[in-house]
């Protein structure tokens, strides 16, 4: 379906230990993590809380098992007063980090106000003035230049409990950004679980998408997170996320979509689970054939 060599795979390790939630695989070392990456046919890795902060140790490790690092997370926080020096000085030092790892991509996403990791209801994400997403929209447009200097760019990751969490949100930030600095992170799952639709999202941007991350949604418990008002942490411990292919989510025509686009880069597979109840490396294989079989990658 791709052309030859277009397409990276990569999977996250939040299937083993959980960033926001440390319960959950908390018993799971980096060395068990990276090991099962390689065992299950992939050659790229997003970078957890258990992951060596220096470079050249993380970079030797990864290597050794045929691994390197595809993109990482970075929350910023423009909208919120006072804190926009502090957010491109965070960028800084990651971007360098990843530099250093030969990264060319860094997801950013606005976290200010949020909710994600409060006990509030998932879907009651903040509300920004006028004011508060024109600062958003500088704030990215200045990180996105200087990502340009250093041959990397910024994709931006729309996420549930943020101000950018749907489909209409995420229209407004593309629309106020320049494209040639502020691309698109298509997350299918976080698409879906918002109440979009990941192949419109594909179809729309798909000249301006740099990274996907790959991850499937169990709707029954979609449906009990809408009836009991769950926040997003325990909707991530219900188990409302898992492997594409294991969901409810028409996965041929969002690959159609992105090839029909010429998307080149990674397929990030991102499932936060419970490892006591999703073994980590039987998923993560799972996805990895579910893609071979559905790209032929």
């Amino acid at each position: 379906m791709f052309s030859k060599n277009s397409i990276q795979l990569s999977i996250a390790p939040i299937a083993w230990t959980n960033d926001d939630l440390p319960e959950l695989g908390g018993h799971i070392t980096f060395e068990q993590c990276i090991d099962e990456m390689a065992a299950a046919g992939f050659t790229g890795s997003e970078i957890g809380n258990k992951y060596p902060k220096d470079p050249i140790v993380l970079k030797s490790a990864l290597e050794n098992r045929g691994l390197q690092i595809s993109s990482a997370w970075l929350s910023t926080f423009f909208s919120e007063e006072g804190r926009t020096e502090d957010t491109i000085n965070n960028f800084v030092e990651h971007m360098n980090f990843l530099k250093t790892l030969g990264a060319k991509v860094i997801n950013i996403c606005e976290c200010g106000h949020c909710i994600q990791m409060t006990s509030g209801y998932v879907f009651d994400r903040p509300n920004y003035s006028d004011e508060q997403w024109m600062q958003v929209a500088e704030g990215l447009n200045r990180v996105g230049e200087m990502a340009r200097k250093n041959d990397m760019v910024i994709a931006y990751h729309y996420h549930m409990g943020t101000m950018v969490q749907g489909a209409e949100e995420t229209d407004r930030i593309m629309e106020m950004t320049d494209p040639d600095l502020v691309h698109l992170l298509v997350d299918t799952g976080h698409s879906y679980y918002s109440g979009g639709d990941p192949l419109t999202m594909v179809q729309k941007y798909g000249s301006r998408i740099r990274n996907v991350h790959l991850k499937d949604i169990r709707q029954p418990v979609l449906d009990e997170v809408k009836t009991n008002k769950l926040s997003f942490l325990e909707s991530v411990k219900a188990g409302v996320f898992t492997v594409p292919g294991d969901g409810c989510i028409d996965y041929d025509s969002i690959f159609q979509a992105l090839e029909d686009n010429n998307y080149q880069g990674w397929f990030v597979v991102e499932a936060e689970q419970d490892p006591d109840k999703a073994n980590p490396l039987e998923y993560a294989k799972k996805a990895r054939t579910f893609i071979r079989e559905h790209t032929g990658i």
